[in-house]
């Protein structure tokens, strides 16, 4: 292979005379340029080093897979592409932009009109469209290339700019070829030079000779989008100026020393290369992760280990097992031998929420120190090294990430996604692993930041990747190398899953590893998470039947594309519980009369609403019979600290126990937790009693987790036995029990219903009556029942559960048609280019709240940063954080320092529904944007420039208040935000 550098003429010594003078970059503020040749043969070289040295395996291999000379034409294809993807530049449209620079072109007969001659026609040939239409022709007219052939290749000069043109952008320049070469006597000026270029690049990268055999390729739909995402990556990096200086030069250097410096300034990590790990499962776990003396891998981590190691090709694998039985170390224990066998380079861990996200990312931290060294170079700096992202707008503020930031080259740190891509963080020793992690200033920024080789994110940077918007390619790059473990997957709703399908179709196609972790899924769920990942249709009814039809627990699911899905049953791990149900009015007397006849005795109550207004009120009337000390409060609308402090709280009170079986701070006495949501995810607490709303029958089970989840041996003796009592319904309604609004405004009546249904035969209407429900043994066959098809309940409901399910069928229809407005289409056939992938998309789409509105059901939510307004108008960040940042001075006319500036970052408070709904979002943010501090809009406050203040007044009782858009906020950390709409002191149902 003939190589710039490697023993062949580099580009600029084949070309010479009006083709030097064709400019492809300029500085306005330096009048520095840089020769297109310079920029192409820089872009090459780029390219050819990210394949070698950063690429992973897999990618490389999908590349290669439909080409005939295998890796080495994927190499070649590779840098080619990167090489001509600018070749649009030698054109009229692009060179008549500065003058200087096109007057020099002129002088040498590259005639062109000026700007204003133009004018708007030029925006008919971006520089990406008019480079893929010369390519086209230069195929058809040197190669004998059908055109319709031509396409697949040539738009992906076509797409490097992030949106691959259209089928009406291409027929409009087709229209103005006086854009693509000025008519006249110039016209063969401008034709010979194209023609140079591309003759060039053909010649210098070793493709002239395999031209005639790419020519019958059909190229996947998935190899035109990395191979479009490569020449991005490629293109940034040779554009930067830092690394690739424009001339005039200070220190002229020849070709190879130019490139080989700027990739030593670089110093990109490569990509994860890790060894099937050897030894038992027990022996895998060991040396992973931080176990307790004594401890032993369960059945499910063992059976995930041995088919990770078992399977035909690595693919999906579905882990349903109860909680606590180490579900996530299984994934991780997987995802480092699926990414072994198939050659991921790294692990991209995707959460329902920003908060487990956060959770998420220290464990993340813990296992990659674990690791060994596998496929690491101790010869660069840059091949000790992997880079690690948290993916989401609230990373910097998650400590251990923050640490990493603030780590220099030299200790482990992180990817920077949403930080200044001209500066780099100050460094500090942190700590130290046997591989390095780096923040990476070039990955940082919200289009790089997912090329890390380890991210833990939300689920919408997944779901992202199935949404039509711009450099959509970069983040399909992101996920090609990684392995994806989807965790919480019963947590979406059928809009989340429309997305989530599409992109398993992606993944699949790329043959991408996934992990799917669930405490249980719905047969059909199931069956469709498999079908969407291995392409199966309805052809493949009979292959995928054994999913509908297992019925064991735990269970794991196992599927590679192209294949039939096999699964296997580990055994139990020997945790069980018996929880017995038992109906409760929804009456907030009965409430507190049943709670204090239970907990006189002592012990732990968890009680969870549905709605964080029921969660209020319930706290308010529990304070009022038990005191102010003994109920806590919990949901999802505190100041980000407050809910953190309140998560750590609830650990440290209801966590898991020390060695003497107690944990250290339990509660003596009784003690009530009121708490929405939030308590079904990710915390690891244990309560002697249970009181929930009415909610899908899956969620109940996991709520249900939180009961007896630990071994100790202080439990109250009246609380024992584990029960579960079901409130947040109308027992006495006819034809059917009747939830209450909110909830059925959260989850819909048709799911309540069917899951009160499969509960039925378990109510006791006495302590010792009913079927208890056995966990785990029961979880499985009550989640098939309420989400299966057959009748359940009493043949009184039925018309009321037909009904609801007619709404419900309608609601999942609207949300699938709604889903698909901006949903990217499907794989189609190999050689079927890329032109109009992503026509009437979103634009950008990063993580902002527009973007997380596409791939969630749901009116866009309003995200401000609170502080204290004193009553002389000064503001200060609010007084009762904890480690000295309460009450700090916050300028108006300055700067705030950056301690006070991060503490009020992160106070960050997400509005709820009330303020969703246009109209009152519109008011609430010209409202809000009047309170905007000018001062702190300066790029020196990255903390919060651009950000929307919300500031709190002093109010009676130490409450903080204000109003907005016609509703009355009030805010204290015991019991977080309630809104009251003016003129009524009643809060809303939600």
């Amino acid at each position: 292979m003939i190589e710039e550098g490697a023993g062949g003429p580099g580009l600029g010594e084949c070309l010479a005379g009006a083709v030097r003078t064709v400019w492809a970059k300029h500085d306005r503020a330096t009048d520095g340029w840089l020769p297109l040749w310079r920029h192409m043969a820089d872009s090459a070289a780029v390219a050819g080093l990210l394949w070698d040295r950063w690429l992973p395996r897999n990618v490389q291999a999908l590349v290669a897979g439909p080409l005939p000379g295998g890796m080495e034409d994927a190499r070649r294809l590779a840098v080619w592409c990167a090489a001509g993807h600018d070749v649009g530049k030698a054109t009229p449209a692009f060179a008549c932009q500065v003058d200087a620079l096109a007057d020099r072109m002129r002088a040498v007969g590259l005639d062109m009109p000026g700007p204003k001659q133009v004018g708007d026609d030029r925006r008919m040939a971006p520089h990406g469209l008019a480079g893929q239409l010369l390519i086209q022709e230069w195929l058809v007219e040197r190669f004998g290339w059908p055109e319709r052939a031509t396409v697949q290749f040539a738009v992906v000069a076509g797409g490097h700019h992030g949106v691959p043109p259209g089928h009406g952008q291409i027929l409009d320049l087709d229209h103005h070829p006086e854009l693509l070469r000025t008519p006249g006597p110039s016209e063969p000026v401008w034709r010979r030079v194209q023609t140079e270029l591309l003759d060039a690049c053909a010649d210098v990268y070793g493709v002239r000779d395999r031209l005639p055999h790419w020519q019958r390729v059909r190229l996947p739909q998935p190899v035109q989008v990395v191979l479009t995402a490569l020449v991005v990556v490629a293109d940034w990096i040779a554009s930067n100026p830092d690394l690739f200086p424009y001339f005039p030069e200070e220190h002229p250097r020849g070709d190879a020393a130019r490139v080989a410096a700027a990739w030593r300034g670089l110093r990109l990590p490569g990509p994860w290369s890790p060894a099937v790990p050897a030894g038992t499962a027990g022996e895998v776990f060991a040396t992973r992760f931080d176990l307790p003396p004594g401890a032993r891998v369960r059945p499910v981590q063992e059976e995930a280990v041995r088919l990770a190691r078992s399977m035909l090709a690595p693919g999906l694998m579905v882990i349903e097992a109860p909680m606590g039985e180490g579900k996530t170390e299984a994934a991780l224990a997987v995802a480092e031998i699926f990414a072994a066998r198939s050659g991921a380079g790294g692990v991209f861990v995707a959460l329902p929420t920003m908060a487990t996200g956060s959770a998420m990312f220290p464990r993340l931290l813990d296992w990659l120190d674990r690791l060994p060294p596998d496929g690491l170079d101790d010869t660069t700096p840059e091949g000790r090294e992997r880079s690690v992202l948290l993916a989401h707008s609230k990373a910097a503020l998650n400590e251990p990430y923050a640490d990493l930031l603030r780590a220099g080259r030299h200790t482990i740190a992180a990817v920077d996604q949403f930080g200044d891509e001209d500066q780099l963080r100050p460094s500090d020793d942190v700590r130290s692993a046997p591989a390095e992690l780096v923040a990476h200033q070039w990955l940082r920024g919200r289009k790089k930041g997912l090329l890390a080789s380890f991210a833990v994110g939300t689920i919408d940077q997944l779901l992202m990747a199935g949404l039509k918007s711009r450099h959509l390619a970069l983040r399909h790059l992101a996920f090609a190398g990684k392995v994806v473990v989807i965790d919480e997957a019963h947590a979406y709703d059928a809009w989340m899953n429309t997305y989530l399908d599409r992109v398993l179709a992606w993944l699949g196609a790329y043959r991408v590893p996934v992990v799917v972790l669930s405490a249980t899924l719905p047969a059909a769920r199931r069956r469709e998470l498999a079908q969407a990942y291995a392409g199966g249709t309805r052809d493949d009814a009979e292959g995928y039947a054994v999913l509908a039809e297992a019925g064991g627990y735990p269970l794991l699911t196992a599927v590679a594309p192209g294949t039939d899905p096999e699964i296997a049953v580990p055994a139990a791990s020997g945790r069980r519980t018996e929880v017995r149900l038992e109906r409760l009015d929804d009456d907030l007397d009965v409430l507190a009369d049943r709670l204090e006849a239970e907990l006189a005795g002592g012990g732990c109550a968890l009680v969870v609403r549905n709605t964080v207004d029921r969660v209020l009120e319930a706290a308010e009337h529990l304070r009022a019979r038990f005191g102010e000390k003994a109920v806590t409060v919990a949901h999802a609308r505190f100041l980000d600290l407050d809910r953190a402090g309140k998560d750590a709280r609830l650990l440290e009170l209801f966590g898991p126990p020390g060695e003497d079986g107690t944990p250290p701070q339990r509660p003596q006495r009784r003690h009530i937790v009121v708490a929405s949501q939030v308590a079904e995810q990710s915390l690891d607490v244990d309560f002697d009693l249970l009181v929930s709303d009415l909610c899908p029958v899956d969620l109940l089970l996991q709520r249900m987790g939180r009961l007896h989840r630990h071994r100790r041996s202080d439990r109250p003796a009246r609380l024992r036995a584990a029960r579960c009592l079901v409130t947040g319904v109308d027992w006495t309604a006819t034809p059917a029990p009747l939830p209450v609004s909110g909830s059925r405004r959260v989850y819909g009546e048709y799911l309540l219903l069917r899951s009160l249904a499969v509960l039925e035969p378990h109510f006791a209407d006495t302590p010792d009556a009913g079927v208890v429900v056995r966990l785990p043994e029961d979880i499985s066959p009550l989640v098939q029942r309420a989400y299966g098809s057959e009748p359940q309940g009493p043949a009184a409901w039925a018309e009321a559960v037909a009904e609801a399910r007619r709404a419900h069928e309608a609601h999942r229809a609207r949300q699938r048609h709604g889903a698909d407005v901006f949903r990217l289409d499907r794989v189609r056939r190999a050689g079927r280019p890329l032109v109009g992938w992503i026509d009437a998309g979103v634009g950008d789409a990063d993580d902002t709240r527009a973007g997380r509105a596409q791939v969630r059901d749901g009116q866009e939510s309003l995200e401000v940063l609170v502080v204290r307004r004193r009553a002389d108008g000064t503001l200060t960040t609010v007084p009762w954080l904890g480690q000295g940042l309460g009450g700090l001075e916050l300028p108006t006319d300055a700067v705030p320092s950056p301690r006070a500036a991060r503490a009020v970052a992160a106070s960050g408070l997400r509005l709820p529904y009330h303020f969703s709904y246009p109209r009152v979002l519109n008011r609430a943010i010209e409202e809000l944007e009047e309170w905007c501090v000018p001062a702190w809009q300066a790029k020196e406050c990255h903390w919060l420039a651009g950000e929307l203040i919300l500031a709190l007044d002093d109010g009676p009782g130490g409450d903080c208040q204000t109003r907005l858009a016609g509703f009355q906020l009030r805010y204290n950390p015991h019991d977080g935000l309630r809104v009251i709409r003016d003129g009524t002191e009643r809060q809303g149902d939600g």
